[in-house]
């Protein structure tokens, strides 16, 4: 696939200011880019040439038009190979991508045309993964039975991890640290307020004009100390003027702190969407209380210059048109 006739001459670029369809105006070739990458891979224009079926004077000149297109030197010739310079290996880097996507949209054309099938990955807080995600997958489902789709609730932290290292399509969470959020886009969707619950007839639930006061003495299932829900729910008594109730239970999970709830007047704080889910079942009740504590935002999280796989990207289309419904 040609990006300009053979027998054309290359239009020499100039400092006129940056033009971001460089490409186009000096029509540059499919195959220079190929062969920019058969010399990072050989370091030699003889043996680049017979990779891609090539004589070697078509390669050089290939090369040629390239480097007086671009006005810079690519290859530093030695008597022992090719050595890119730092343009040359600027160049190759972005070769690599172009064709990297060129592959992926004909992958992609294939996918439409089938339906949509394959595999997506994505990651997800607890949060929404009480409601945003599932009712996203169900709209996805009706349109894309076949597209597996595998979901990984984790802390944010380890879902970055695995995002970066391309386990996952994309996540929907929290970037705790910038200095995780290399090459990563973040898009917010809401904040997360978190609230008091108890089990279903809890004494404190008949009372009226609840205070933070009211709950400093009673027994509490919390997140481990150094998380951060555990640091605000701290800092939200101390900035009353209250200690931080000390009878506590320390665990994050949700089958043992449902256990205690039914079977202690023991408190939890957990996000307000979490909670109305398992108020719903009649697992649990939301105290009459709005508390001033809150989780930070989360959002769509995914890496900067990635193409997402036509399931992902509909199943991220899915995940943003519940979330206008929701937040």
């Amino acid at each position: 696939m040609n990006m300009m006739d053979d027998d054309a001459a290359p239009a020499p670029l100039t400092d006129a200011g940056p033009n971001p369809n460089w490409f186009l105006r000096a029509r540059l070739k499919t195959r220079q880019l190929l062969l920019l990458i058969a010399l990072d891979d050989e370091r030699n224009i003889h043996r680049a040439s017979e990779v891609l079926c090539m004589t070697q004077p078509a390669a050089s000149k290939q090369l040629k038009d390239l480097e007086d297109m671009l006005d810079v030197r690519l290859f530093e010739r030695h008597p022992r190979g090719m050595e890119p310079t730092l343009y040359g290996e600027t160049m190759i880097r972005h070769a690599r991508m172009a064709l990297t996507s060129l592959s992926a949209a004909h992958d992609d054309i294939v996918a439409l045309k089938n339906g949509l099938s394959g595999q997506v990955e994505v990651g997800v807080i607890m949060t929404p993964a009480m409601g945003l995600l599932p009712r996203a997958i169900s709209r996805i489902k009706l349109q894309a039975p076949l597209l597996r789709i595998g979901v990984h609730m984790e802390a944010s932290k380890l879902l970055l991890d695995m995002l970066q290292r391309g386990s996952l399509d994309f996540m929907i969470g929290r970037i705790v640290d910038e200095d995780n959020a290399v090459g990563l886009h973040y898009e917010e969707l809401t904040v997360e307020p978190v609230c008091a619950v108890a089990r279903v007839g809890h004494p404190l639930l008949k009372r009226d004009n609840l205070r933070l006061a009211d709950l400093a003495d009673q027994p509490w299932i919390l997140p481990p100390p150094g998380s951060v829900l555990r640091h605000r729910w701290e800092l939200m008594f101390r900035r009353a003027a209250l200690e931080p109730p000390g009878n506590a239970v320390d665990t994050t999970a949700l089958l043992l702190i449902t256990a205690l709830l039914q079977q202690t007047d023991s408190l939890h704080v957990m996000p307000v969407e979490v909670a109305r889910y398992y108020a719903s079942l009649n697992v649990l009740a939301i105290l009459p209380i709005e508390l001033p504590c809150h989780m930070d935002a989360f959002g769509v999280i995914t890496r900067e210059g990635h193409l997402l796989p036509p399931g992902a990207r509909q199943l991220l289309h899915e995940v943003r048109q519940v979330a206008r419904d929701l937040y």
